[in-house]
């Protein structure tokens, strides 16, 4: 798979392209391109921040080392909010008197704001997939917001997001939100060598590595949640199977806490929704 996103990179192409013109040749300076991507593969840089993509939820963006590179695992982290929303719009048109279940306001005033939002990639998956929403995304690093906002030009969606150069969620303002989303360093210091060497040696590592204990940036992740969001809202992020029951013991005093695993069967989502009494 690497060789095959190489050699599509060396010649500016797809793979249907690749796969229709198998008798196609390298030129000299193609060969040269194909070997130099090759030699820094064989370093341990990642394919794609050689070749300066990656797909996430059907769309193309740009990474670069200032950013984590999006994973299909974190697609479950849209499909919660996708499901929640469509939950509420579902219960909202059968006429129901009572407040939704999730607790979200009607599809057309949807407020969401992406923590650390990094490449853009949750972002810009929701801003697709529900066009009347305000979204907010926030990052502490200047260079990954200016990869995010690139993302979010190229897929002509600057409009709809507003980006934030933040710690979390500081200066936005209290109980605005109805969901509060992020892919949050959650990796132990003491984890690191389990830790894949690639990701160790080249992605962001303030992006991966949250502290000794992996759970630092999502314990002040849930406690300035819980000031953002709106009554009934909902916080939904990202973890790994090794902290899920800390995470969960986190979450002890929100409602409808729920732990959701990937198709690997590793839980990998966590959500909670805020009283709508408080």
């Amino acid at each position: 798979m690497n060789a095959e996103l190489l050699i599509m990179f060396t010649l500016d192409c797809d793979r249907a392209y690749l796969y229709a013109h198998p008798e196609r040749e390298l030129t000299p300076d193609e060969m040269q391109c194909y070997d130099e991507a090759l030699a820094r593969r064989a370093t341990g840089v990642p394919a794609q921040y050689i070749t300066g993509h990656q797909e996430f939820w059907g769309l193309d963006f740009t990474v670069s080392p200032a950013v984590l590179i999006p994973r299909p695992e974190t697609e479950h982290v849209v499909e919660a909010v996708l499901e929640l929303v469509s939950s509420a719009d579902a219960k909202q048109n059968q006429g129901q008197d009572q407040r939704p279940r999730t607790g979200v306001s009607a599809p057309h005033d949807l407020r969401i704001v992406d923590v650390g939002t990094g490449s853009g990639a949750i972002a810009l998956a929701l801003a697709k997939e529900l066009p009347a929403t305000e979204i907010y995304a926030t990052d502490v690093s200047p260079e990954a917001l200016e990869v995010a906002r690139a993302n979010a030009a190229r897929h002509q969606l600057t409009s709809r997001i507003e980006f934030r150069l933040t710690d979390l969620l500081g200066g936005l303002p209290p109980s605005s939100f109805d969901f509060v989303v992020s892919n949050p360093p959650y990796v132990g210091e003491s984890e690191e060598d389990s830790v894949q060497l690639e990701v160790r040696k080249f992605e962001p590592r303030n992006a991966v590595f949250a502290g000794p204990t992996g759970l630092e940036v999502i314990e002040r992740l849930i406690a300035a949640a819980r000031e953002a969001l709106r009554p009934g809202g909902w916080l939904v992020f990202e973890i790994s199977g090794t902290i899920a029951d800390r995470v969960r013991h986190l979450l002890s005093d929100w409602n409808e806490v729920e732990i959701r695993n990937d198709l690997q069967g590793i839980a990998r989502v966590a959500l909670a929704r805020k009283s709508t009494g408080v």
